[in-house]
């Protein structure tokens, strides 16, 4: 083979495609920001790299995707904890927002959040906030990947105006970075309850002219439920199939309150299912069956939420939660087994995304977005199983080294990319701003 820019050497490598399948003691080569090849160590050795890095006690995997979220919220992380999600939203997070959402906000908030990220082994996300172009350049400037599902109301916000004007922006927002390797585009019209019928249909046929996914909240907590019945005569995602919304496009976050039949349309019309366990669980808001969606053969994907409302973007615990929560859920020990986590966390993700083709799996031809954590702590050891022990004992303390577009972001624990003395700066400026109004 031809010289690399970058050979990983690995005890264990988990591709996540083929699934369950573990490499021990392999190398990814990586040239021009793609895996080139993944080889054994002793192939491996006969390879010419500029950069050599030896991981002999770690496990590498896909970046994590980080499938839903509100990055800037960052700056907003614990100031309104344990109330539920009606009154948390109206009586405290939107005034909140009202008060202090700005270019600035949105831009500090991202690039907090995208370091917390990149320390957590997460080389990827989908953000709905408003300024969407601010977590652009937050992203840029970490050098992760960033979906932005540009949010869409019928109410005005700093951001916009009315739904025309939401929509205008985001399609404004799209031609802006149609072609940029790091960021990709989406619609993200709020909920059900905030967005009427027109700027619905728009939406879904705008997202198919410009082939890109819809992100949005739906089925989140029971009251949303009575309150379509009462509004509209039918549950959220029967108006959203009378719509044509029900596509491979759509991307259902939350999804708490779910019946067997419409189980079956999520899974006929190929819709996703974005599963946040720690925001609905401290939220209160219900929980999502992902056994039973993954049964029927919905693509169910993994987000953190915001840190108002989780209060970390903490993939790795997300990941352990989902898992755990799912086996109480179904009353079943058996249901989504650690790899089956781990591809939520990955590869389904990257589905949700449209970006399978190109990240979600350590696969020859894919980008090099990977992360390595260090198994030789003392919670990972003994050593038995990779997949069990990543996702029930692994810790973001462990992350030590995180590449995305094959540059290295994380190295030895270190960011890269970041200032950290920058960053908790920032966070104290806005600590003091927010205590002070």
């Amino acid at each position: 083979m031809e010289p690399v820019d970058t050979l990983i050497f690995a005890k264990w490598i988990l591709p996540v495609v083929p699934s369950e399948l573990v490499l021990e003691d392999h190398a990814v080569a990586i040239q021009a920001g793609t895996i080139k090849a993944i080889l054994t160590a002793d192939e491996a050795e006969k390879i010419t790299a500029a950069q050599v890095i030896r991981l002999e006690n770690h496990i590498l995997i896909p970046g994590l995707i980080n499938a839903h979220g509100h990055a800037p919220m960052t700056l907003l992380r614990g100031i309104a904890d344990d109330i539920p999600l009606q009154a948390w939203l109206e009586e405290h997070i939107w005034p909140l927002e009202g008060k202090f959402v700005s270019e600035e906000f949105v831009y500090d908030g991202a690039l907090l959040a995208t370091a917390e990220m990149i320390r957590s082994g997460t080389t990827c996300f989908a953000d709905m906030y408003f300024f969407p172009e601010q977590v652009a350049r937050a992203a840029l400037e970490s050098q992760m990947r960033v979906q932005l599902a540009s949010p869409v109301l019928d109410f005005p916000t700093v951001w916009a105006q009315d739904a025309e004007d939401y929509i205008g922006k985001s399609t404004a927002l799209h031609d802006a970075y149609r072609n940029n390797e790091l960021i990709s585009t989406a619609f993200g019209p709020h909920a059900p309850y905030t967005v009427s019928d027109e700027p619905l249909r728009k939406i879904s046929m705008l997202a198919e002219e410009l082939d890109v996914p819809i992100h949005m909240h739906v089925h989140e907590t029971g009251q949303e439920i009575v309150d379509s019945v009462n509004s509209h005569g039918k549950r959220p995602l029967k108006r959203l199939q009378d719509l044509g919304l029900l596509t491979p496009r759509l991307n259902c976050i939350h999804v708490t309150q779910v019946q067997s039949d419409e189980i079956t349309a999520l899974a006929d019309n190929g819709v996703n299912v974005i599963h946040c366990p720690q925001s609905n669980l401290k939220l209160a808001s219900g929980f999502c069956e992902i056994a039973k969606l993954a049964g029927a053969g919905v693509n169910v994907a993994l987000g953190t939420d915001g840190c108002a409302s989780n209060n970390d973007l903490d993939m790795l615990a997300e990941m352990q939660t989902a898992a755990l929560l799912a086996k109480a859920v179904a009353n079943d020990a058996s249901a989504i087994p650690a790899h089956q986590a781990l591809a939520s966390a990955t590869i389904n993700g990257a589905r949700a995304l449209g970006l399978q083709d190109s990240i979600g799996s350590l696969e020859v031809g894919k980008r090099a977005d990977i992360a390595a954590l260090d198994m030789g702590a003392l919670n990972a050891l003994p050593m038995f199983q990779p997949h069990s022990q990543l996702v029930y004992s692994t810790i973001s303390s462990q992350v030590s080294h995180v590449w995305c577009n094959g540059v290295n972001l994380l190295f030895e624990s270190e960011l890269q990319t970041l200032d950290r003395t920058l960053l908790e700066n920032i966070a104290m400026r806005w600590q003091q701003k927010i205590i002070a109004a």
